[in-house]
């Protein structure tokens, strides 16, 4: 039988944790279930993905100054080129693929900035080639939400619907999808793609004097709507942060800074400006599985991107979300922690202490409540993989089949 070619496409090797730790867990996957299969990427950071992960990979846009404001000539003409050349490159690159996943991520959201041109271009001319050569493109345990913007919202339905495989990491990005003109009647809902990955060993005594707490923070300036005012929202997030985390030292609580991006250094700098404390110190994570490590050594987490919370909800650690989209809410109340939710658009730092204090009142109780969710998300993950062999490799898994049922 010959081996499948298979992709990986995305913002991956870019800087983004949690993008990483739904590349690692698919290839977990690739590697338990079709080890036979040749894997590579189409990503951000090639050389990045190359030297973690150890597969082949190609840089995903053929104008290197991509992720730079154009603002010369030069550059706008160097940008304008590169949407045309990328068009055969992608094609081309698809091609030599007998399947392509697009591994989780917020593929089919706007809830940070994001211009249509940028990576939602990328995605379409994914899909398109997909359909267009007979390549099957999978967006597996992706995030979605409702997009406003006309040019944007296009690119997204259309690439959705030129995908042959949809699941989602929420119900509320399956119904997003459907508000937008796509059919989900057969698309799925599983935990996020991180849930698959090892779970750290917890190292706290749930007993003792309180100790660590966690706080995850972001370059957070609003969504793709809120650019207007992205200034006052970024200084409002900031300042209602560094009076909690202030409050906290004033308690005598160590705090560990966490980030999830390299865009995130800017918040953590302003922190440590503000609070001069060596209660306070800086993670300095890697990976997904670096930050479940940080969060299993905390008695609490606050945290605000979304793969923050994955991975303290994942540790098994009590967990309060400064919520900046529905993804984080729908999470958390999927963990059984709903009423811990914080918007990130309005810190409110005594509010935020309220619900705090509360949320350790209930540490053990929610420890329990965790260690229970997550052995379902374990389950339901499962249960993604195996549909996805299904959809993708049917030739592998309908030998899978007949040799089972002609084992003795």
């Amino acid at each position: 039988m010959t081996a499948a070619r298979v992709g990986v496409f995305g913002l991956l090797g870019s800087g983004n944790l949690g993008n990483d730790g739904s590349l690692e867990a698919v290839l977990g996957y690739l590697r338990a279930e079709h080890p036979e299969a040749v894997v590579d990427a189409l990503c951000g950071g090639p050389e990045v993905v190359a030297a973690r992960f150890g597969i082949p990979a190609t840089r995903l846009h053929w104008y290197r100054g991509e992720y730079r404001t154009a603002s010369r000539a030069g550059a706008i003409a160097g940008k304008g080129l590169g949407k045309l050349v990328d068009v055969f490159r992608t094609a081309a690159w698809v091609r030599r693929h007998d399947v392509v996943i697009v591994p989780g991520m917020g593929v089919l959201e706007a809830t940070l900035p994001l211009r249509p041109w940028g990576f939602p271009y990328s995605l379409f001319l994914l899909c398109a080639s997909g359909r267009l050569l007979r390549t099957r493109v999978a967006l597996v345990g992706v995030g979605a939400a409702e997009i406003r913007n006309r040019p944007t919202r296009a690119l997204v339905r259309w690439s959705a619907r030129m995908a042959a495989y949809r699941s989602y990491r929420d119900t509320q990005s399956r119904d997003a999808m459907r508000e937008m003109g796509v059919n989900t009647a057969r698309d799925e809902v599983y935990p996020d793609l991180a849930f698959a990955l090892p779970t750290p060993e917890a190292s706290t005594t749930p007993d003792g004097p309180p100790g660590l707490v966690c706080v995850g923070v972001m370059d957070f300036h609003g969504g793709n709507d809120d650019r207007a005012r992205a200034e006052e929202i970024h200084r409002r997030y900031l300042d209602g942060t560094i009076r909690f985390v202030r409050a906290l030292v004033e308690d005598g609580r160590p705090v560990r800074l966490l980030t999830g991006d390299a865009c995130d250094a800017s918040v953590v700098a302003a922190i440590l400006d503000a609070v001069d404390s060596p209660l306070v110190t800086v993670a300095e994570a890697a990976s997904l599985a670096d930050l479940m490590q940080e969060t299993a050594a905390a008695d609490t987490v606050v945290a605000t991107r979304y793969h923050n919370l994955v991975c303290a909800l994942k540790a098994g650690t009590p967990t309060l979300a400064l919520s900046y989209a529905a993804k984080s809410d729908a999470l958390m109340d999927r963990m059984g922690l709903g009423a811990y939710c914080h918007p990130a658009r309005e810190v409110d730092a005594d509010r935020l202490l309220d619900q705090f204090r509360e949320l350790e009142k209930r540490s053990a109780e929610l420890r329990r409540t965790l260690a229970e969710r997550n052995q379902t998300a374990v389950r339901q993950l499962e249960d993604q993989f195996t549909a996805l062999t299904t959809a993708l490799f049917p030739t592998t898994d309908h030998a899978r089949a007949r040799a089972r049922q002609e084992a003795p």
